[in-house]
């Protein structure tokens, strides 16, 4: 198991790397459409500018971004001494620094991790999962964020967030510059400028998308398996995940993090499982249990 892990954290930090260039790449193409269409060379320099920036802020900020649009608020260890404590112990088992601790006040059964590296990690729970679990099953999901957090999960895990959020940025300003009905005689026209950019934008939020389906899925499987390594205990996390099963849906959760949870916090359709970020908990709960067979 060991080798395996140290593969996936080498990986992930290439991956963080390899989405960053791809979306600045992707956004020097919009770019570049932008500038044939109309004409305007400076539209280039902005467009590159722009990435370049967004990226580097996205890469210190988007932790901060997951943790506000799920409403999570910071605790010590006088907030909830137990919580606190498991926290730290099981981040000194795993070699961590101890993480921030935040609470979701929400009667979901839910949990996530966020960060760009173990030095500036989070770790957030709702106060459901904190009421509903015991302390095995408690200890399995603050191992499996942990987890998250050694495996290097978090860095592309979290950054994914800035990206989708910049794409759908992205394609609301350019709807807005009108480029379908407004007279402009500065500008050229050119039919491969405008093919760019609809490209472009449409295969923008498929691609993030499929990513997040890609990188989820599979995460969590070992996060589940590193979890269980840690805390010595599978059956813990796969109880938990049976309890959470079918209460892990959040009262407000945003679209853009939803891959960043233990288990998906969205009231999804029944179609829009079928593009979950989020393996199926039974697959997971037979994995455990497996394990201490």
């Amino acid at each position: 198991m060991q080798a395996p892990i140290y593969q996936q954290i080498a990986s992930n930090k290439r991956k963080t790397w390899l989405l960053i260039i791809s979306f600045i790449v992707l956004l020097s193409v919009i770019s570049y459409g932008l500038y044939l269409y109309y004409g305007d060379p400076s539209i280039i320099v902005t467009g590159v500018v722009f990435s370049l920036v967004y990226s580097y802020i996205g890469y210190l900020g988007s932790a901060k971004l997951a943790l506000s649009v799920n409403h999570a608020k910071p605790i010590d260890k006088s907030d909830a001494p137990e919580v606190y404590r498991m926290v730290e112990n099981l981040a000194i088992t795993a070699g961590l620094p101890m993480p921030k601790v935040y609470i979701i006040s929400d009667p979901a059964l839910n949990a996530f991790a966020t960060g760009r590296d173990p030095e500036h990690a989070h770790v957030a729970m709702t106060s459901g999962i904190i009421n509903a679990l015991d302390q095995t099953e408690l200890e399995g999901v603050i191992g499996h964020e942990l987890s998250h957090i050694k495996n290097y999960d978090i860095r592309i895990m979290t950054i994914i967030i800035a990206l989708v959020g910049i794409i759908s940025l992205l394609t609301n300003w350019v709807m807005r510059l009108n480029l379908f009905g407004r007279d402009d005689d500065n500008r050229s026209n050119n039919p491969i400028g405008l093919i760019i950019m609809i490209a472009s934008l449409i295969i923008a939020p498929i691609v993030a998308n499929l990513i997040k389906l890609a990188i989820s899925r599979k995460r969590e499987y070992l996060a589940d398996a590193s979890s269980a390594m840690l805390t010595r205990y599978p059956e813990g996390l796969a109880d938990a995940l049976e309890k959470i099963s079918g209460h892990s849906q959040l009262v407000q959760a945003s679209p853009s993090s939803a891959h960043l949870f233990i288990a998906n916090p969205l009231k999804s359709a029944s179609l829009s499982r079928l593009f979950s970020t989020h393996p199926p908990i039974q697959e997971r709960i037979k994995i455990l249990r497996s394990m201490d067979q």
